[in-house]
Formats: structure tokens, C-alpha cells, sequence
């Protein structure tokens, strides 16, 4: 076929040039804020990752080179060394109130190592462990429910607060509920999308959102894009959102006032 030499020849060199990023430190990181509706005030930033290219130019986004770290096994020491990042970040001091919030993937919540690397890290930099929110995925959680609830309780017992991410993704979702301990719901984006218009995306909103207060957890709502997706949230009663709407992605957290 046209063009799947040239494309399986891209893909050969990405094993090298993440090894080469990660040695020269070209990974960063960028920040999205999520809000409360409320009084507008920003609960915590989640850490979003970009790799800088070797020769300059602009950051690359994480959906071009994660699955060749995923297919190559390097996601784990990739979500290591931003563990490591996000935890000298919270330890420095001078930022914002709130805190931050990590994605680990599922590879890393099979890593039985992470936890006491997560406990270094915070030790080391002397970061309050409340300020850490681990992000686990639908994904993470249905490949392997034991060590998934294993690793959430484990990061909960250093301190920090765990979230659930992409939470009706997949078609496990309300099974994994009753296993895994969170303090954060994260509703998936293809709910909330076309909020405005779908009265079915909103009865399913309405009732996640009612299944996370009920476990004492608290409803995030993912790609908020558009004011008016902002007004139907409020009126379903969430309080926290996350997208464009409230803040895009910024290469620098806010300084404290």
C-alpha cells in the first residue's frame, strides 16, 4: 500500500528519540486549570505532557509519540520521571493554591515499584502529598481491577487524592465503581460535548454526577468547550469543569498571590 513503508519508517525512530529525550530532559510540562463554577477559583492543574523536538520548534503533542511509548515500554519511566517533576514542582513552593494532577497509564499501575517511587519522590522534595492527584484511567482500572485498587489505596494512604479519568469511556464503568477508593469522578468528553443539545448526554451526566456525590467523591467535567456547555452544567449542579471554556493549557503554573 501507498505510504505504509514511509509510515512504518517513522515509526521505527520513535524508541530512539524518546530514549534521547528523556537523557537530555526534553520533556515538559504544560497546565490546564480545573475550575469551580462557584466563585471561578482554580481547584488544582492537571500536568499535561509535550516533547520538545531535537531540532526546536513547537511542542509535540502527547497523542503523537505516547502509543510508541506504550509499544516500545517506555511509558513507565515516562510517567516516573513526570512523577518526579510534578512532585519538585509541589515541594518548591510559590505556586498557586491547589494542586496538581498526574496521569499514570496502565502499564505504570501494574509497576509495583511506583508507589515507593511516588513516596521518594514526595520525600525528596518534601511535597505535600494532598497537592498530588493521580489520574487513573477507565483503562488502567479494567486491565488489571486488583492492582488498580491495590495502587489507588496505596496513593491514598501516602496522602494524595486519586481520580478516575475518562470515566464512561468504556462499558465497565459503573462495575469498577464499586471497587476502586477516589475523591475524583472525571465525566468522559463524549458527554459532555454536546451537553446542550442531547438530552440523553445530559440525563447521563446528571446521574454520574449523582453516583460520585453518593460515594462522597466529587464530578469533573472534561472538554468544556463552549459557554453555553458551561450554563447547562450549572444548572445540572456541577461545580468543577475542565476545557477551554474555563482555561487552556499553559507552559507556566500561576504564581501564589
Amino acid at each position: 500500500m501507498p505510504g505504509s513503508a514511509s509510515t512504518n519508517t517513522l515509526q521505527r525512530p520513535w524508541r530512539g528519540r524518546l530514549r534521547r529525550a528523556l537523557v537530555e530532559d526534553r520533556f515538559v510540562l504544560h497546565f490546564q486549570p480545573i475550575v469551580s463554577l462557584r466563585d471561578r477559583r482554580v481547584a488544582h492543574h492537571e500536568a499535561l505532557l509535550r516533547l520538545l523536538p531535537e531540532g526546536g520548534g513547537e511542542p509535540i503533542a502527547p497523542g503523537a509519540f505516547l502509543p510508541a511509548a506504550e509499544r516500545d515500554g517506555l511509558i513507565c519511566e515516562i510517567d516516573r520521571m513526570v512523577i518526579g517533576k510534578v512532585a519538585a514542582l509541589l515541594g518548591r513552593g510559590g505556586i498557586a493554591r491547589g494542586g496538581i494532577a498526574v496521569n499514570v497509564s496502565a502499564r505504570s499501575v501494574s509497576d509495583r515499584g511506583l508507589l515507593a517511587h511516588l513516596q521518594r519522590c514526595l520525600a525528596v522534595h518534601r511535597a505535600e502529598p494532598s497537592r498530588l492527584v493521580v489520574e487513573v484511567t477507565e483503562t488502567a482500572a479494567i486491565s488489571d481491577m486488583a492492582r488498580a485498587r491495590d495502587f489507588c489505596l496505596g496513593a491514598q494512604a501516602l496522602g494524595c487524592r486519586v481520580a478516575l479519568d475518562d470515566f464512561g469511556a468504556g462499558f465497565g464503568s459503573l462495575q469498577y465503581l464499586r471497587h476502586l477508593p477516589f475523591d475524583f469522578l472525571k465525566i468522559d468528553g463524549q458527554f459532555i460535548r454536546s451537553l446542550p443539545a442531547s438530552r440523553a448526554d445530559r440525563l447521563v451526566v446528571e446521574a454520574l454526577a449523582g453516583i460520585a456525590w453518593g460515594l462522597g467523591a466529587e464530578p469533573i467535567a472534561e472538554f468544556v468547550e463552549a459557554k453555553d456547555t458551561l450554563r447547562t452544567l450549572r444548572a445540572l449542579g456541577l461545580d468543577l469543569v475542565q476545557g477551554f471554556a474555563v482555561g487552556q493549557p499553559e507552559p507556566m503554573l500561576p504564581l501564589a498571590a
